[in-house]
């Protein structure tokens, strides 16, 4: 069987890509494709909790985001559905992983979790106080902030009818600009 597919039946590999703010569901959504689809689920805060426990170092979340890419990349070429758990707050950020499945041959679906900054704020006050080794401090301001710095995905990025488009200028190729964005170690 392959990531999830019934017996007899292939079908490519699907990325899923969760997309939103923190405290609005992704990780619940992603754990959910997870099991539906027998699909590795990659989520970001689960690796920097256990590397790095307290702390949230901004130059190695970048890096290990980048090993999770390459590790959910290879497991698409291995025809085995994938959940990057991140947020993906930018557009290119989307792309670029947009691209990369369609060039091992894989289909994209594209999940956006948005919830009232009330129910996101209440949501956050819930997990600190019930686990707060699970996550980090995140103040009102700091929420703010983030809601202004998304990039929410169009809706034909949603549903998969927008071209992925050129590579950023200074990049030749969205495979480029993924090694930039997501470095191959902390430097």
């Amino acid at each position: 069987m392959t990531g999830g597919a019934p017996a007899g039946t292939t079908r490519p590999p699907t990325l899923f890509l969760m997309v939103g703010l923190p405290c609005t569901g992704k990780t619940t959504t992603a754990r959910r494709l997870e099991s539906e689809r027998r699909a590795l689920r990659l989520t970001k805060d689960e690796w920097m909790k256990a590397l790095y426990g307290p702390d949230n170092p901004a130059s190695a979340s970048d890096v290990i985001e980048g090993r999770l890419i390459e590790i959910g990349l290879r497991a698409l070429e291995l025809g085995t559905d994938v959940v990057i758990d991140f947020g993906l707050w930018g557009r290119d950020e989307r792309s670029a992983l947009r691209q990369a499945a369609g060039d091992l041959g894989a289909t994209v679906e594209m999940r956006y979790v948005e919830l009232t900054s009330e129910e996101q704020r209440r949501r956050r006050d819930r997990r600190q106080a019930d686990a707060p080794h699970t996550t980090w401090p995140m103040s009102d301001d700091q929420l703010e902030a983030w809601a202004a710095a998304i990039e929410v995905p169009t809706p034909g990025e949603l549903d998969g009818s927008e071209p992925v488009g050129d590579p950023p200028e200074g990049f030749s190729t969205w495979a480029a600009w993924r090694r930039h964005r997501w470095p191959p170690s902390v430097g």
